[in-house]
């Protein structure tokens, strides 16, 4: 049965792809195609395409009023990269069955991907009751003997309770309300429901507000966005992937059951690359799409071009972000096989628990107070602005507190005076603010920082890397090192000519490859080769936020007593 392609593609499940497609009727103007995906082509009638995935290219935005579109509203164009952040406003439709809920929502491994949810009525398990109106948030979708099932948490008292709902249960489903805030993007990736719209609500106001704007000036209420999705997919006798959009006036017919997909090229993503397993390497691929870029190793990964991937592994990088006061600067990861060197900057530190974090006991740290403090306790000492010290270790003291002793943990230090020091407590809680007083002239590689400071550092590119024609690094201005992270790499070289290989990295390109049955040539990779990879700031969040979780943050300061 014929359907528009924007229907067929509301209906469809993620987990269901690739399905085979015939065209009934419409014919694509080639030209819009070629504009804006810079490969052209045409879909005529019968035409057979292979659809291998779809996301979320663009959002359609009415201004809405109780939860409906303002009659006054006129529809808008949203990009994905539009300013401002956004609360989610909870669906008041219900879901009838779990399996409606891991069809239509989004779950998967990062906190985006843990929707909550609560149940109308009470749900009796074998050794558990979930009442209703009782929060259950959604972890992950998977096999559990021998049946499709949601694993989920419930929070009571405190406690986390894990259990798994089957696929097969009914009920009454209604999504929680979500205090959090997003970007268009995020909401576009993660927060709306397949073959549904969602409202959200203007949390931030947008930075700077222009005629060429699509919204109001000074609008904070709620907006309507419905997807218009990006269909990806290969056609017989194409090697490149084509794209097209799912609002286009096209009618479609699922053949799939009758259609034999190994007859088309079957696209890998990196991920899928990466997911194989180590006895499968190496391979040869050829590049279906890839990034544009003359700069090695991107240029290895354009459009047509045979490459070897020789391995998969986890290697590690450094973060770091240019020192500025503007929000221009820039982020870069840094592999550890980086051959420049580097000299120290002055570091800083809002409070005594940060001199703490970053005391060595290879040297003593010298700072300088640019912020003053009056101690409440007269056994503790009082900052003014100016005042050196010499940070010494931590400690417990015992002060007067509401009439009696306590004991609290303080920062010992040696205040450096004109011609002797004095001994001084700092109290661990205080928020001043302190410059670091830099006497190391040493040049340092990037290994020997890590092993020996604790991160974030303050760096300058003292001795350029004299390896890599333009070293990105030596024109910053200066480098804060923030942490040491370990990434995901493929190991790749030019099928042609593998005269080095380089590592790529597998979750921040999107490259789409197909897999040759050629031999490889020389199985022993050719001299590795890293390069300084730039990260854009959504990514530079992403890698805060979600790759390096096993790193847990140090624990807050311990408040000022009151």
């Amino acid at each position: 049965m014929a359907s528009t392609l924007q229907k067929f593609i509301h209906s469809l499940d993620l987990r269901a792809l690739p399905r085979v497609l015939q065209i009934q009727s419409g014919i694509y103007c080639q030209d819009s195609i070629y504009e804006m995906f810079g490969n052209e082509f045409s879909l005529s009638t019968e035409d057979i395409i292979k659809v291998i995935g779809f996301k979320i290219n663009k959002l359609i935005a009415s201004i809405c009023e109780n939860n409906e579109v303002s009659q006054f509203s006129a529809k808008v164009e949203l990009p994905l990269n539009f300013p401002g952040l956004y609360k989610v406003v909870a669906d008041k439709t219900p879901y009838a069955s779990i399996e409606e809920i891991a069809r239509k929502v989004s779950v998967g491994p990062t906190r985006f991907g843990h929707p909550s949810f609560y149940s109308a009525k009470d749900i009796k398990l074998e050794n558990f009751t979930i009442k209703h109106d009782e929060q259950i948030t959604f972890n992950s979708v998977e096999e559990v003997h021998g049946m499709m099932a949601v694993n989920c948490v419930v929070v009571r008292n405190n406690q986390s309770h894990s259990f798994v709902l089957p696929l097969s249960q009914e009920g009454e489903f209604y999504e929680c309300e979500d205090d959090q805030i997003y970007t268009l993007k995020e909401i576009a990736e993660w927060k709306i429901p397949k073959g549904r719209n969602r409202i959200v609500k203007l949390s931030t106001t947008l930075h700077m507000w222009d005629s060429s704007s699509p919204l109001p000036e000074n609008f904070d209420g709620c907006l309507i966005l419905m997807p218009v999705y990006e269909v990806q997919a290969v056609m017989k006798f194409r090697k490149d992937i084509i794209h097209i959009l799912s609002d286009l006036d096209v009618e479609v017919k699922d053949v799939t059951d009758h259609y034999d997909i190994s007859s088309f090229l079957q696209p890998l993503s990196l991920e899928d690359i990466f997911e194989r397993t180590s006895k499968e390497f190496p391979m040869v691929a050829e590049i279906m799409e890839g990034p544009s870029g003359n700069q090695k190793p991107y240029n290895l990964l354009s459009t047509g071009k045979e490459i070897v991937i020789y391995k998969k592994y986890q290697a590690a990088r450094v973060l770091a972000s240019e020192m500025r006061s503007d929000s221009s600067k820039r982020h870069y990861l840094i592999p550890m096989s980086y051959k420049g060197k580097f000299k120290r900057r002055p570091r800083e530190f809002p409070t005594a628990y940060d001199l703490e974090i970053a005391r060595n006991e290879k040297e003593h740290l010298h700072v300088v107070a640019t912020k003053a403090f009056t101690s409440p306790h007269k056994e503790l000492f009082s900052v003014s602005v100016g005042d050196q010290f010499l940070v010494q270790q931590c400690q417990t003291s015992e002060v007067l507190y509401e009439g009696g002793k306590k004991l609290i943990d303080v920062l010992a230090c040696e205040q450096i005076l004109s011609d002797s020091y004095k001994k001084v407590l700092l109290p661990m809680y205080l928020e001043g603010g302190f410059v670091e007083v830099v006497h190391d002239k040493k040049q340092y590689h990037l290994s020997e920082i890590c092993k020996e400071f604790h991160l974030p550092f303050n760096v300058k590119v003292s001795v350029r890397d004299l390896s890599i024609e333009k070293d990105v690094l030596a024109v910053a201005p200066g480098l804060q090192f923030e942490e040491e992270i370990t990434d995901s790499y493929l190991l790749i070289s030019s099928a042609s000519s593998p005269v080095e290989s380089w590592e790529i990295p597998v979750y921040r390109l999107n490259v789409l490859v197909h897999l040759l049955s050629k031999d490889v040539q020389t199985v022993a990779p050719p001299v590795t080769r890293t390069a300084v990879e730039e990260v854009s700031e959504e990514e530079y969040y992403m890698l805060r936020r979600y790759e390096n979780l096993t790193l847990h943050p140090p624990p807050r300061p311990p408040k000022k007593p009151t």
